[in-house]
């Protein structure tokens, strides 16, 4: 009898992750790397896709890099067919690139709300679209949508941002109604709070030596204590790009420490 561990095989898969330059994105690929995957990735500047090969390089991880603006479909088209060419059909996606604006709503002009939901949502349907063909072709295919706690919760300042990760829930659900029959799973990712670059001036250390507010906030909130590293995505990530979670669509799976299910302690 195989070991049930051979479920969690990515030997031979090609995977495209979106943004995995550094961060969460890089943390899935290191993941899926480590399981047999072969490693593709983009960003929308060169500068940061020869960094992002430099760090896979040091990992002594085979990736190869585009340079693309997934929220232009002509050259999203383009980046699929060249991989398609040069690497292979892609079996699995993972659309993480995402950018947000801490902005308060009637600050925000409909401009800046616009560019949040076109990387944050547009992109996610722009890519996931030009790949599904070949995976209905090939006759299997992983989507992985990188959701967010902003997915069901709302907070100060994240209008656009809530918005577009709610938006993107939906239409991993409707992948997951659309195209499961040709044995397609699209399944999210809600990541709680993470160390990253992204939120590196959240947890700067203030002046007086103290904690920044938010910092002190989110680890009260959070059962776990403590900011999640990116590499604890990793192994979730994991899960739904492998044959172990075939019967899991439309799923978002929240890597949150907790906080979801948490109400918070109440004030002594």
């Amino acid at each position: 009898m195989d070991s049930i561990l051979n479920l969690f095989s990515l030997e031979g898969k090609v995977a495209l992750i979106t943004g995995a330059t550094y961060g969460i994105g890089y943390g899935i690929a290191q993941a899926f790397a480590s399981a047999g995957a072969k490693i593709v990735y983009c960003d929308i500047k060169q500068e940061l896709v020869d960094k992002g090969a430099a760090s896979y390089a040091a990992d002594g991880i085979d990736a190869k890099g585009y340079v693309c603006d997934v929220t232009n479909e002509a050259m999203v088209n383009d980046m699929v067919k060249k991989i398609e060419e040069e690497v292979g059909v892609i079996d699995i996606l993972v659309n993480n690139a995402g950018i947000i604006k801490r902005i308060p709503m009637c600050d925000m002009t409909a401009e800046q709300f616009r560019q949040v939901i076109d990387v944050d949502l547009n992109a996610p349907f722009i890519v996931a679209k030009a790949v599904i063909p070949a995976m209905i072709k090939k006759g299997h295919g992983k989507i992985i949508n990188i959701c967010s706690m902003m997915s069901e919760l709302g907070r100060e300042t994240v209008s656009a941002y809530a918005a577009a990760k709610g938006g993107l829930k939906m239409l991993t659900r409707n992948i997951c109604s659309e195209y499961g029959e040709y044995n397609i799973q699209c399944n999210g990712i809600g990541p709680g709070y993470i160390a990253t670059p992204q939120t590196a001036p959240l947890r700067e250390t203030q002046p007086d030596g103290s904690r920044h507010p938010f910092d002190q906030f989110i680890c009260s909130r959070t059962p776990a204590g403590r900011w999640l590293d990116p590499s604890e995505l990793g192994a979730p990530a994991l899960f739904l790009a492998s044959d172990a979670s075939n019967a899991v669509n439309g799923h978002v799976l929240y890597v949150d420490g907790g906080i979801l299910a948490y109400v918070g302690k109440q004030p002594s």
